[in-house]
């Protein structure tokens, strides 16, 4: 199992309704990111600069970055265009972060 970490923007003052709507996450997506080998995924903020911080532990070489093709990953990331940075195809700007240190 690897541990795989990014970052993404949350727009300002969007901090109470991005957690809004995690804490009601679709089951059928939750679903979805945990079939696709993902466990302990946790979502952090910078409130300074509403920078978000994810680390997830990926069983195999894909994660929930790896399932863009997927409606249901689509259809979320068309419900959450509005409260931070996205793609032009609506996926969230992720930018993969490099372990730099980790102790077990």
């Amino acid at each position: 199992m690897k541990r795989v970490a990014f970052k993404m923007k949350l727009n300002p003052g969007c901090k109470e309704e991005y957690i809004r709507r995690h804490n009601e996450a679709w089951p059928e997506l939750m679903k979805k990111i945990k079939d696709s080998g993902v466990s302990d995924y946790s979502i952090f903020i910078d409130d300074e600069t509403d920078t978000l911080f994810a680390v997830q532990k990926v069983a195999g070489e894909s994660g929930s970055q790896d399932i863009g093709d997927e409606e249901i990953v689509q259809k979320w990331w068309k419900y959450m265009a509005d409260i931070m940075e996205v793609n032009p195809d609506c996926s969230p700007v992720s930018i993969p972060l490099e372990e730099v240190f980790y102790l077990k």
